[in-house]
């Protein structure tokens, strides 16, 4: 069986973007429901599907993220990988489905979880909010602060992967992605389109797509009034290349296969290569004469 992609929400299991894209498993409720319950349900996709990559958003209640961690350490298992990219909830959904896609290639557990660490700087993802009085997740001037309480208000803020913000009018634009992508919007109480009439066509996208705003959007952003948006690479062939063209390594502490310079499942980072180690431990004369 192919690494289990795993969700703590419905809301971030997106319809598959190809035949090809994985169903996600929704762990439900999980710091509602007993422990035990928790803990049999992990325990049973580890034997069904080897490795565990749970997806779990930042803006999540803080009782979800610290049963995960309990269920993770009681099981005592470096199968299980807990990832957490620092990506609004409409965002963090599109990477997972970008995992559910690529679980379905020949991608080592080790490396498929090192591709969402990789994947993420792909992503542009932001809202077109009616107010940035409680926007705490990217930096609010003083002066936006101040508009964002006049009537009729708008405003543009692009949260990843470099945080941007404008107040809509006529010139008011955000700096997109220089590749091709589509983009997927979610729309909540706020009437306008801003985002598909004059974004997308700005930023080039291939395509459009709308889905049901995540639960935990209004919460992320400070405001159920918005529209939240992203671009991604849609392609599996795409999405493969990028992955593969890394070079991979492994993890010095438990083995795996990993891109990058952490392991996602034990969270283990490289030692010092031996060789740097040796040049620093060199007198001064022979570091000289070999550089």
């Amino acid at each position: 069986m192919p690494t289990a992609i795993a969700v703590t929400s419905a809301d971030l299991a997106l319809s598959p973007q190809d035949e090809r894209t994985l169903p996600a498993v929704v762990l439900r409720d999980v710091d509602q429901r007993p422990l035990d319950q928790a803990l049999a349900e992990m325990q049973t996709l580890v034997e069904q599907h080897g490795h565990v990559i749970v997806v779990c958003s930042r803006a999540a209640p803080l009782a979800v993220r610290r049963r995960l961690q309990t269920v993770r350490a009681l099981l005592e298992s470096d199968r299980i990988a807990l990832f957490s990219p620092d990506l609004p909830p409409l965002g963090l959904a599109v990477l997972a489905r970008q995992l559910r896609q690529l679980a379905s290639c020949d991608l080592s557990p080790g490396v498929l979880a090192s591709a969402g660490r990789l994947l993420v700087h792909y992503i542009h993802s932001g809202a077109l909010l009616n107010s940035v009085a409680r926007l705490d997740r990217v930096p609010v001037g003083l002066k936006s602060h101040a508009k964002s309480w006049m009537p009729g208000s708008q405003f543009a803020v692009l949260a990843h992967p470099e945080p941007q913000l404008v107040r809509i009018g006529p010139e008011a634009m955000l700096t997109g992605p220089e590749f091709g992508t589509w983009m997927l919007v979610a729309k909540g109480q706020l009437q306008s389109d801003w985002v598909t009439a004059t974004l997308a066509p700005a930023w080039n996208v291939l395509g459009l797509r709308e889905t049901a705003l995540p639960a935990d959007s209004p919460g992320w952003w400070g405001t159920g009034r918005l529209i939240e948006f992203c671009t991604y690479l849609p392609d599996l062939s795409v999405l493969y290349q990028l992955v593969t063209s890394v070079r991979r390594g492994s993890c010095h502490w438990c083995g795996i296969d990993v891109i990058g310079d952490r392991c996602v499942f034990c969270s283990a980072t490289p030692p010092a290569h031996d060789g740097l180690r040796d040049a620093q431990d060199r007198p001064r004369e022979n570091r000289t004469a070999v550089g």
